[in-house]
C-alpha cells in the first residue's frame, strides 16, 4: 500500500507519499511555523495537499510521526518544542483533512520502524533506535513489533538517569543521559572543560575541534559515548535486544562517538545474552521518520 506520511518536528515539517519498498516517490519539507496552533496546523494541511497532488499515486492511508510526548489512543500530541499545541488532536485533524485512516506514533519509535523494514537494522528483530540530536529520543521494536507502552512513548530512553547527582534536565528529573550527551549537553560541557568556541557553537562544530586534536572536545565525545553506553546496556538487560541503532546529528560525528560508546559498552554489557549486542549507526537520515510513518501505517496499522 502507498502511504502520505508526515513527520512534525519544533523545526521542520516534511509529508511524503512512501511505497510499499520504502522509497520516496514524493517529499515536500518547510520549516515549522512559530506562531499559533491553527498557523501551525494551516501549514501541515498545505503540506498534504502539495504532496498528495504532486504524487502520481494515490495513497491508501496516513502515517504520522511526531515529536511528543504523544497520547495514540486519543490521537493527540503535546510536543515539547512545538508550544503552542496543548494536546492537539493531530490524528483527527489529519484524517478529516484526507479522508484516510490515520497511523499516530512516536518520531522515535517510527525513525526505529523505518530502519528496521528499510535501514541498518534490516533483519533484526529485538530493537532500541536513539536519536541523539538537540535532545534524545529512542523506540523499541520487540519481536518485530513496535512497542507503544500505554500512552505511546515506550522507548523514551533520553530519561535513563546515568548519574544520579547531575545536572536538572528539562524533564523536572536528575542526571538524565539526555543532560549528559544530547549536543547541547556535549558542548556545554565541553566549553566547562576550556574549549573556546564562537557561542552559537554545536555539535557539529565540536566534532571539528574534536577531529583537529582538542583534547576537551575529545573528552566531551567520550563522556557522551560512555553515558549512551550505560543507557543501552540497561535497556538492552531489560529487554534482550539484539540490535541499537543510532542516528540523528550528534551521531554523524561517526567513531567519535560510537568508538567510545562501543568500548564503554564492552564493559556495561557483561551478562552473556547481551555480548552479541550490536550498535550501529542509522542510514536513512533525515527520512527516517517519514518512511517510519509509512511502514507504521502500512505493516500495524
Amino acid at each position: 500500500m502507498t502511504v502520505l506520511a508526515l513527520d512534525i518536528g519544533g523545526t521542520k515539517l516534511a509529508a511524503g507519499v512512501v511505497d510499499e519498498d520504502g522509497t520516496l516517490l514524493y517529499r515536500a519539507v518547510r520549516p515549522t511555523p512559530g506562531g499559533s496552533a491553527d498557523e501551525i496546523w494551516h501549514a501541515i494541511e498545505t503540506l498534504l495537499t502539495d504532496v498528495t497532488r504532486g504524487s502520481a499515486r494515490r495513497p491508501g492511508a496516513v502515517g504520522v510521526s511526531s515529536a511528543g510526548p504523544i497520547d495514540v489512543r486519543r490521537g493527540t500530541v503535546n510536543p515539547i518544542n512545538i508550544s503552542a499545541w496543548n494536546d492537539f488532536p493531530i490524528a483527527a485533524r489529519v484524517s478529516e483533512a484526507t479522508g484516510l485512516p490515520v497511523r499516530l506514533g512516536g518520531d522515535g519509535l517510527c525513525m526505529t520502524l523505518g530502519e528496521v523494514a528499510h535501514g541498518a537494522a534490516r533483519g533484526a528483530g529485538f530493537v532500541l533506535g536513539m536519536v541523539v540530536s538537540t535532545g534524545i529520543g529512542g523506540g523499541l521494536v520487540v519481536d518485530g513489533r513496535p512497542v507503544h507502552g500505554r500512552s505511546g512513548n515506550a522507548g523514551h530512553v533520553g530519561h535513563v538517569v546515568v548519574e544520579p547527582d547531575g545536572l536538572p534536565c528539562t524533564c523536572g528529573g536528575r542526571g538524565c543521559v539526555e543532560t549528559v550527551a544530547s549536543g547541547p549537553s556535549l558542548v556545554r560541557w565541553a566549553r566547562s572543560q576550556g574549549w573556546h568556541a564562537p557561542a552559537d557553537a554545536d555539535a557539529r562544530v565540536l566534532a571539528e575541534a574534536a577531529r583537529a586534536g582538542d583534547q576537551a572536545a575529545v573528552r566531551a565525545f567520550r563522556r557522551g559515548g560512555d553515558a549512551l553506553a550505560r543507557t543501552i546496556s540497561s535497556v538492552a538487560a531489560v529487554c534482550d535486544l539484539d540490535l541499537v541503532v543510532v542516528g540523528g546529528g550528534v551521531a554523524a560525528a561517526g567513531p567519535l562517538l560510537f568508538d567510545p560508546l562501543r568500548a564503554a559498552l564492552s564493559s556495561y554489557a557483561g551478562l552473556d545474552f547481551l555480548r552479541g549486542l550490536r550498535v550501529v549507526a542509522a542510514e536513512l537520515g533525515g527520512d527516517a521518520g517519514l518512511v517510519g510513518a509509512a511502514v507504521l501505517a502500512q505493516r500495524f496499522g
